[in-house]
């Protein structure tokens, strides 16, 4: 990203999923033991980029701890706000599942081409509760629904997220990357790149004014007491050992079988028996 922000041979980007699928997020089993409240004290300065002995990853038990890595989360740098700040013109396309750290990006591109297929959500609303940079998907569906999606859990079609204007075009699959190079091309030679950039940073203005960057800070602030959030009965899903333990992929999908077929998130879930 910061090296095409920079090329002068790049003048619109385009994000696109391999296979069936644009994405379904981030894979967080990989830093269970940060959720834990026992245990040893484990280190992820590597996902710093820091390779030095000398500097010591805060211990468990402080607040630090969990939230050194979840602000850094939620900045530029650890993937999750670098099309924020891109200042040419992105495009993402999307199909099949657009799901968690997938979903943040289709909601930070400037124009978002999506297959008829598509499913947009977040799985964390139904282990955490919450997922990072709300903020956002507020600003851009509305807060009525948001709220819907938030509260239920459920996953919303590429028909209805057009229709909260989330989405600009939504064509069959199989005409998918025909439209997203449509787009492209009218942008590319739409206006010339310094034109483009100025553009962008107007909008980019705009979202910080309306508190995009508020919102980040957010995200680091509020994933890093997820270990104070009590479960109020039995069964019930969160990020803990225990959720960690089954494989986060397996307590969503029991979750999943208990809401009706429409509402579910697994496509092979949604179909009836």
């Amino acid at each position: 990203m910061f090296k095409a922000n920079v090329d002068d041979d790049v003048k619109v980007l385009v994000i696109r999923g391999e296979g069936e699928h644009f994405g379904s997020g981030g894979d967080l089993q990989e830093q269970a033991g940060m959720y834990g409240e026992e245990g040893e004290d484990m280190s992820l300065l590597h996902e710093f980029g820091i390779n030095d002995p000398d500097v010591k990853y805060p211990p468990r038990g402080s607040y630090r701890f969990l939230h050194s890595m979840t602000d850094h989360y939620a900045k530029a740098p650890a993937g999750n706000r670098p099309l924020q700040e891109f200042k040419k013109i992105s495009i993402i396309e999307t199909k099949g599942y657009c799901y968690g750290w997938h979903f943040y990006q289709a909601a930070d591109a400037d124009l978002l081409i999506s297959s008829e297929d598509t499913l947009f959500g977040h799985p964390s609303f139904r282990y955490a509760g919450w997922g990072p940079r709300m903020w956002t998907w507020i600003e851009q569906i509305g807060l009525r629904k948001f709220s819907e999606m938030l509260f239920t859990g459920r996953p919303f079609t590429a028909a209805e997220m057009y229709e909260t204007n989330f989405i600009n075009s939504v064509v069959p699959l199989e005409k998918l990357q025909d439209e997203t190079k449509k787009y492209a091309m009218a942008c590319s030679i739409s206006r010339p790149m310094d034109v483009v950039q100025v553009q962008k940073t107007f909008i980019e203005l705009y979202k910080q004014y309306r508190g995009e960057y508020m919102g980040s800070l957010l995200t680091g602030f509020v994933e890093g007491m997820l270990p104070m959030m009590m479960n109020d009965r039995k069964n019930q899903a969160g990020v803990d050992a225990d959720t960690f333990d089954k494989g986060l992929n397996n307590v969503v999908k029991d979750i999943d079988m208990s809401y009706p077929p429409e509402w579910r998130m697994g496509m092979s879930n949604r179909k009836k028996p």
